[in-house]
C-alpha cells in the first residue's frame, strides 16, 4: 500500500482527510488550552476519538460537529478528564458503544467517587503539602465531577490483540502506560502514523504523576512505552494536544532526554531530607495555579519514586511525612 505523505509539504488538514480523519479543536478552560478529538466516517457510520469535558462549550461544539452523523462508536485513549469527560453523555445522546482499555475504564469510574477523593488529604499530607493549599487541590479535584458525569456503560475494553477502523485505514491498539496507567495509542503500519493521545506531544512534555496509587513507579513505565514506540519508527503523529507532526523518534528523543536532566536536577535538589513538596517548589521555580500545582506536585513524586526505585535516593517518613534524601 502506497503511503499518502510521500510529500512532506502536504498540509495536515489535507493528510488528515486522505486518512479519513477530522482534527476537532475543543478548547479547555486551563494553561493547557484545547484538546484534540476526532471523528471518522467509514461506510455511512461514524467514530470519535475521546470527546473533551463535559460543558456547555463541549456540548454545543459536537452538537454542530455531529449533527445527524450516525456515531457508533467512540473510542476513549485514556480516562483524563479532557478526553473522558463528555463521553457518557454523547454515548447516551448517540446510542454509540464505548471502548477503552480496562486499567483505564476502572480508573475512570473510581476517580471522582467519594471513596476515592476521601483518599487524597492522606496522600497531601504525606507529601507535607499545607493544608490550606492541600484543601484547595482537593476542591480543585471535586469541581471535575460534574465535567465527567454521566459516566459511561463501556462496551468492550481494548487490548493490544485489537485492531480498529478509523476513517480509511485500521489500527492497532498499543498500550503505553506512564500519562495514564491504562492510555492507549493507535498505529497504522502501512501508513506509518500514529494516534499519539498524550503520550507524544510536539511542543509540551506529558504530564506524568504518582499519587501513592495505581502503577507504583509511572516514569519508568512512560520511558518503557516511549522505547517501545521508537521501535515502530513512526513518520506522522496526530497528538492530542498541538499541531500533527512529523518524525515521532526525533521527539522521543527529546522527552527521554528532558526526562534524564529533570532526574538529575531532583537529584541535586534532594542533597538533604526534602519533602515531595519542598522538592516540588525548588523544581518549579514560577508561580503556578492551584491546578497546576497538583500536576506539578504528582510529577514530582514520580520522578523522585523513580530515583528510589533505582536505589540513587532513599524515602523515610518522620512524623507521618515522607522525605527524600539522595543516598
Amino acid at each position: 500500500m502506497t503511503r499518502i505523505f510521500t510529500n512532506k509539504a502536504l498540509d495536515t488538514t489535507a493528510l488528515l482527510e486522505k486518512l479519513g480523519v477530522e482534527l476537532v479543536r475543543i478548547d479547555l478552560p486551563f494553561r493547557l488550552n484545547h484538546v484534540n478529538c476526532f471523528i471518522a466516517e467509514y461506510e455511512n457510520e461514524w467514530t470519535v476519538i475521546d470527546a473533551g469535558l463535559n460543558n456547555k462549550l463541549t456540548r454545543d461544539l459536537w452538537e454542530e460537529k455531529l449533527k445527524d452523523k450516525k456515531v457508533t462508536d467512540i473510542l476513549v485513549t485514556h480516562y483524563h478528564p479532557d478526553h473522558f469527560g463528555y463521553v457518557g453523555e454523547l454515548q447516551e445522546k448517540a446510542g454509540a458503544k464505548v471502548w477503552m482499555s480496562e486499567t483505564d475504564a476502572k480508573a475512570g469510574m473510581n476517580a471522582w467517587e467519594p471513596s476515592f477523593i476521601d483518599q487524597i488529604p492522606a496522600n497531601y499530607r504525606a507529601s507535607g503539602i499545607p493544608e490550606e493549599q492541600a484543601t484547595q487541590m482537593i476542591r480543585n479535584t471535586e469541581e471535575f465531577k460534574p465535567l465527567v458525569s454521566p459516566l459511561p456503560k463501556i462496551g468492550q475494553y481494548l487490548t493490544e490483540k485489537d485492531r480498529v477502523q478509523v476513517g480509511n485505514f485500521e489500527y492497532q491498539v498499543i498500550h503505553t502506560p506512564g500519562h495514564s496507567d491504562g492510555m492507549i495509542c493507535l498505529y497504522n503500519e502501512e501508513q506509518s502514523t500514529l494516534f499519539a493521545t498524550d503520550h507524544i506531544l510536539p511542543k509540551i512534555t506529558p504530564n506524568i504523576s504518582y499519587w501513592f496509587h495505581g502503577d507504583a513507579n509511572p516514569l519508568a513505565s512512560y520511558i518503557e512505552s516511549l522505547h517501545k514506540i521508537k521501535k515502530l519508527d513512526v513518520e506522522f503523529v496526530i497528538p492530542s494536544h498541538g499541531k500533527p507532526f512529523y518524525g515521532a523518534n526525533e521527539r522521543i528523543d527529546e522527552l527521554l532526554a528532558h526526562h534524564e536532566e529533570r532526574l538529575s536536577e531532583t537529584l541535586k535538589t534532594i542533597k538533604e531530607p526534602l519533602t515531595v513538596y519542598e522538592a516540588c517548589n525548588k523544581l518549579f521555580q514560577r508561580p503556578l495555579t492551584v491546578h497546576e500545582m497538583r500536576f506539578a506536585v504528582g510529577e514530582t513524586l514520580s520522578h523522585l519514586e523513580y530515583l528510589r526505585h533505582k536505589k540513587e535516593c532513599s524515602r523515610e517518613m518522620i512524623d507521618g511525612i515522607w522525605r527524600y534524601e539522595k543516598i
